[in-house]
């Protein structure tokens, strides 16, 4: 069968059919000035480039970027239920080092992210949360945003992360009975 085949076949056994036709794959990005695009503009940011490449890949998603520059996981967790509609199958939460920069609480920091992926799973989204620690070379030369060559990097990280976990999906539905 071919790949582009089963791909949608997965989405509808993952997201359900509505009309008669897979429903598309809804995806926020959640986060602060890297999400945003900071340096390199929203068209080469990773929530950009991420939904090209799941375009691609055959699978119709919409991934839209929630960055707000300057925000804290606390803002985040302020805006989690307005930023996230009810029809999102997924949400990648970026949080970012402004809370380090700006508080240094990383106590804080920690229990504002377990509450927003908290908050998000009583919901039934799916929560991916990209806090990578960059060498160096994949800073601008503010060392705090992302170079495109890292929006790159992440946006085919995170296309794999969702490939792969509708795979795991799609395999689980056809073991059941």
């Amino acid at each position: 069968m071919p790949i582009m085949r089963r791909f949608a076949i997965a989405a509808v056994l993952i997201f359900g059919v509505g009309s008669g036709h897979a429903s598309s794959l809804n995806i926020v990005v959640v986060g602060a000035s890297n999400t945003a695009g900071w340096g390199v503009g929203a068209g080469d940011a990773f929530p950009a480039r991420l939904q090209t490449i799941l375009k691609q890949r055959g699978i119709d998603a919409t991934v839209t970027s929630a960055g707000a520059i300057g925000d804290t996981t606390g803002g985040m967790l302020c805006r989690i239920d307005s930023a996230v509609p009810s029809n999102t199958n997924i949400v990648i939460l970026q949080p970012g080092t402004n809370d380090l920069r700006f508080f240094g609480s990383k106590e804080q920091r920690a229990a504002n992210i377990s509450t927003i992926v908290d908050r998000l799973r009583r919901r039934h989204v799916r929560v991916i949360v990209l806090d990578p620690a960059l060498q160096r070379d994949f800073l601008q030369w503010d060392g705090i945003h992302y170079t495109a060559a890292a929006h790159a990097k992440f946006a085919m990280m995170l296309a794999a992360q969702i490939t792969s976990g509708q795979k795991r999906a799609s395999e689980t539905d056809q073991k059941k009975p």
